[in-house]
């Protein structure tokens, strides 16, 4: 099973995904400070992180950026999930990096189809 990184500044928003994803039998990993991001990525080496855009100090789009510079974060996928839900949030997110993007509010059937086809 993958090891998966949600990064989120909601606590609520972080306790309700990694309930999405726990029956499915991955590792969940979180941090509420996009600044932990990279260090918290050469750390733990996890195969998809869930990436929330709106956060303090630095949003989702610079967090992906900084990740994608790792080489620790290589064969690492993003997935943006935001309540920013626009085609061109959509299209933005995808084209800093995010192999896809998930607006809120999501099922946890939208989480566990997206691990489907991302892991």
């Amino acid at each position: 099973m993958a090891k998966i990184l949600i990064i989120d500044d909601s606590p609520a928003d972080i306790r309700f995904m990694a309930e999405a994803i726990r029956p499915t039998g991955h590792t969940v990993i979180s941090i509420s400070n996009p600044l932990d991001a990279e260090a918290t990525v050469e750390r733990e080496r996890p195969a998809l992180t869930l990436l929330d855009v709106v956060m303090p100090e630095r949003n989702g789009y610079e967090t992906l950026r900084a990740l994608k510079k790792l080489p620790a974060a290589a064969a690492m996928k993003v997935i943006i999930v935001s309540n920013k839900g626009a085609e061109t949030d959509v299209k933005w997110g995808l084209r800093q990096g995010a192999v896809d993007y998930l607006a809120k509010p999501y099922t946890p059937e939208q989480v566990t189809a997206l691990l489907g086809r991302h892991l």
